[in-house]
């Protein structure tokens, strides 16, 4: 059974850049809950506590998100849509909370990553990533936190199509076109010494082979 995350915030009613610091500055984070019907509801939440569900729920597992809102609290089930951070400082500025029918599929990008040892990597070849994200449909509760690709067989320049992906149970691919490199294995990097060693020898053969041309050329002129 998937974990369980719950998270307690408070319905706030103030807006504005100084009600903004004043909250930041008590040990809250201003928020915004995007209701499944459109409305859009201010709250904040202590900071602490969003800083240790999201680390566990990232932004693919639902959040119970208990709303209080002076005697009265009611629990919907959202994801942590979005967080803005501070520019220079590993700091939480706001969050978007966005609410989710546990009954209805959504489209969401979901991250990738690698797995396996590559034959081309082994050759020498390098990993490299044509798209950090697809798209795909699920319900929301089985929002893969990432989607994992074997590289196993892949040899230098061989790559993965996006269609070819393996996808987690209950999850479809909703990507608008086909036919497109997710992932693939790129030659190895030529060095600085490499490159200046081969166009050293294409100076020195491309002169020299002109100049036989152009000697034989003039030794069947002179017997004519």
């Amino acid at each position: 059974m998937a974990e369980q995350y719950s998270l307690r915030v408070e319905k706030r009613t103030g807006t504005g850049k100084n009600v903004m610091s004043r909250l930041r500055h008590s040990g809250y984070v201003p928020g915004v809950y995007y209701t499944k019907n459109g409305e859009n509801i201010q709250v904040q939440v202590i900071y602490g506590e969003l800083e240790k569900v999201f680390a566990r729920a990232h932004k693919s597992n639902i959040v119970d998100l208990a709303i209080q809102d002076g005697p009265e609290q009611v629990n919907k089930p959202v994801l942590i849509w979005d967080i803005q951070k501070h520019p220079a400082k590993d700091l939480m500025l706001h969050v978007d909370f966005y609410g989710v029918d546990l009954k209805q599929e959504m489209e969401v990008d979901v991250g990738l990553e690698v797995t396996g040892e590559s034959k081309g990597v082994a050759a020498g070849g390098i990993v490299t990533f044509y798209r950090d994200t697809i798209r795909v449909s699920c319900l929301p509760s089985v929002i893969p936190d990432q989607i994992l690709i074997d590289v196993s067989e892949l040899d230098i320049n061989d790559s993965i199509l996006v269609e070819d992906v393996v996808l987690p149970e209950g999850v479809t691919l909703k990507e608008s076109e086909e036919g497109f490199a997710v992932v693939g294995v790129s030659p190895p990097e030529k060095t600085l010494e490499e490159e200046e060693l081969e166009a050293a020898e294409a100076e020195e053969s491309g002169p020299g082979e002109e100049g036989e041309t152009a000697e034989g050329a003039s030794g069947t002129t002179s017997e004519e």
